[in-house]
């Protein structure tokens, strides 16, 4: 039944593109090993081991040392595409703020033979604009315009949503004052290319970022405080025409769901199983989000387990006689692609939105400002439409 499914990751990042050896290869694995001990040797390892192999021409859960000698005989764009192309992943929507040498959008597209559109992610857009402006007025003024300018051509946006928690007050957009007395301390004590973590700017981006009408993805960290506390500020959203996609760490899964279910905009995207927050939401809330980074492997793995998971609860719900079989392949049409296609308005096969016509947002401050028009997204399969901002 699930089986069947093809994904749409909801939140990924590009792939690095060059050769690795094996301790490079394993330090692009998350987790640390305790000393004397490999990374292969873990979850991500083995889930790594179980499902890349066959795709490069070998059995699965072969040795590391061969797996690799082997991604070096076919080489690191050959192994890249065959292991893209056989994850599952019919479209991506990239977050492309990460730093590192990792595929843009143009080339993930080519590499993987699927759309990719773009969301913009905030906080290296502002740190753009603060590195070519010259005043505290400059700065605010070339930002709501790289903001609304970027809407033009993304997908959507993706902000950090930890330092709502920590700070609270983000349930209104900030008053012009408050935003240049953040923009003034920020400024004068940011080294250049620093990003921007103070809590006002990034309440103000947020807001700037809902005021075009796209989708807003909130980032929340394992240790950080979660999505609970932005509920006054996801309520004050509501009905303004911008969704927001929850990317919680697994700790704060629950509360993402609970969020989701009680207000209409509000999604949540998962990267593992989706058991928990499918007990707790309305099935057209929930999107795949892996997440993931770096190597073509971990977007291979998280795919498969993703999907060998959903395809675990469905069963079981159809077999406790909870689900009739047609329940059970909806809900993972929902889950799998249906729901992200919806929110990010791609059209069937992820390559053009059902309304035509081009997305279109008017320079304007979140305070005068309501949602921008939404129109399509135009992505063929083998390039990306989404332009990539430019601070001025």
């Amino acid at each position: 039944m699930a089986a069947q499914a093809h994904l749409v990751d909801a939140h990924c990042h590009g792939v690095y593109p060059g050769e690795l050896g094996l301790g490079a290869f394993e330090a692009r694995l998350p987790g640390t090993a305790a000393p004397g001990t490999t990374l292969f040797d873990s979850p991500s390892g083995f889930a790594l081991r179980r499902w890349c192999p066959p795709l490069l021409g070998l059995e699965p859960h072969c040795p590391p040392a061969r797996y690799l000698a082997r991604r070096r005989e076919l080489g690191a764009y050959e192994s890249a595409r065959r292991l893209l192309r056989g994850a599952g992943i019919r479209a991506y929507v990239l977050d492309t703020g990460e730093p590192g040498d990792l595929t843009p959008p143009k080339d993930l597209a080519a590499t993987a033979g699927a759309p990719v559109v773009e969301t913009v992610r905030l906080e290296p857009l502002a740190q753009q604009v603060a590195d070519t402006s010259g005043t505290v007025g400059s700065f605010l003024a070339n930002l709501a315009e790289a903001v609304h300018g970027a809407a033009l051509g993304a997908a959507g946006f993706s902000c950090a949503g930890d330092d709502a928690a920590r700070h609270g007050g983000d349930a209104r957009p900030p008053g012009p004052v408050e935003v240049r007395q953040a923009a003034v301390a920020w400024l004068s004590a940011r080294a250049v290319g620093e990003r921007p973590d103070h809590p006002v700017l990034l309440r103000h981006l947020r807001w700037h970022a809902v005021a075009t009408g796209l989708p807003l993805l909130l980032r929340y960290r394992p240790a950080g405080e979660g999505p609970a506390a932005a509920g006054d500020f996801l309520r004050a959203t509501a009905g303004l025409g911008a969704e927001v996609v929850l990317l919680p760490a697994e700790p704060h899964e629950a509360a993402a769901a609970d969020l989701a279910a009680a207000l209409p905009h509000v999604y949540v995207g998962v990267g593992r199983d989706p058991a928990g927050v499918l007990g707790r939401t309305p099935f057209g809330k929930v999107l795949y989000a892996s997440g993931v980074s770096g190597l073509p492997e971990l977007a291979v793995s998280a795919a498969k387990g993703f999907l060998a998971e959903l395809r675990r609860t469905v069963a079981e719900r159809v077999r406790a006689g909870e689900w009739s079989a047609a329940d059970g392949r909806h809900v993972t049409s929902l889950v799998a692609a249906d729901n992200a296609l919806r929110v990010f308005r791609l059209a069937e096969g992820g390559a053009r939105s059902a309304g035509g016509g081009a997305r279109s947002a008017a320079p304007a401050g979140p305070a005068d400002c309501g949602p921008a028009p939404r129109g399509p997204i135009s992505c063929g399969p083998a390039s990306c439409g989404p332009v990539r901002p430019s601070a001025r």
